[in-house]
């Protein structure tokens, strides 16, 4: 956990505690395996332009992106700059990884995160994963329903509109409902650590996520797709069954033959572990 009180360490100290927990969340998502579709350590997912070694390139790029955004936030930065700082940090996991996207929704989502958590530690008290809700809807929930109305032609925006579905920056400007009300409180299932922890949080985001990542590749029946096979997954009694890693395994088997990677839950997921790693529990 994070200390929030501002004497308790220096500001950059701070910020540097939670950039380093961002990186470790998504080493954690890297990490767990089995993962259906996505990159891990054990094989690429659905992936033929990217592994394991891609995503640490990037994670390498990104080290100082969010001890940079933490800091912004706690020095009460309004949106405009936040997204300078995304942007540049976009450019350097492009660099690393020859133009591939590894974590661009990440960079969104955690780097937001980041500045939610330095501005709750910058103000003291308790930090809770409510009060950095709370904190991004103070400081930027505005400009991010602001953003919406800009639009944007990523994939995942064509996908969403295309379809009908809920966008990432959708979720940003309602409050991260998925992330906070879906993910975090299945990451700490009582009786689950570690990787069943994680597991059985990324099958419950799955379940609920309009993921543009799978509608993009998958169309509107691969997004359902998966979205039943994580309600199965789960009404079999999911991550704590004995066989729930081979449940797991055997869907993984079944999104890579139809080429389906859930990015957007995966990007939850990370999120999920960066404020376990930084937020008191309730």
């Amino acid at each position: 956990m994070i200390a929030a009180s501002a004497s308790a360490q220096p500001h950059h100290g701070r910020a540097r505690s939670i950039g380093h927990a961002a990186t470790a969340a998504l080493h954690d998502e890297l990490a767990l395996e089995p993962k259906p579709g996505l990159v891990s350590f054990a094989n690429a997912g659905s992936h033929t332009d990217m592994d394991a070694g891609t995503f640490m390139r990037s994670l390498f790029a990104l080290r100082h992106y969010f001890p940079q955004i933490a800091a912004a936030g706690a020095a009460g930065a309004r949106f405009p700059v936040l997204e300078v700082l995304g942007v540049a940090a976009e450019r350097r996991m492009l660099r690393a990884t020859g133009g591939i996207n590894t974590h661009r929704g990440a960079i969104f989502l955690l780097g937001l995160l980041c500045a939610g958590l330095g501005r709750v530690t910058a103000q003291g008290g308790a930090l809770s994963a409510h009060r950095v809700r709370e904190a991004i809807a103070e400081d930027w929930g505005g400009a991010l329903h602001a953003r919406l109305s800009r639009g944007g032609d990523s994939n995942g925006q064509r996908a969403a509109r295309r379809h009908g579905l809920r966008s990432a920056g959708d979720e940003a400007a309602a409050g991260f409902p998925v992330l906070f009300d879906t993910a975090l409180p299945a990451l700490r299932t009582p009786g689950l650590t570690g990787p069943a922890a994680r597991l059985q949080a990324l099958f419950h985001t799955m379940a609920v996520l309009d993921d543009t990542t799978v509608a993009h590749r998958g169309g509107l029946e691969g997004l359902r797709y998966v979205q039943r096979a994580a309600r199965g997954f789960l009404d079999a009694g999911g991550a704590a069954r004995p066989d729930g890693t081979g449940h797991a395994r055997a869907i993984h088997e079944a999104f890579v033959a139809r080429r389906l990677s859930p990015g957007g839950a995966a990007d939850v997921l990370a999120a999920a572990c960066l404020l376990d790693r930084t937020c008191e529990r309730p």
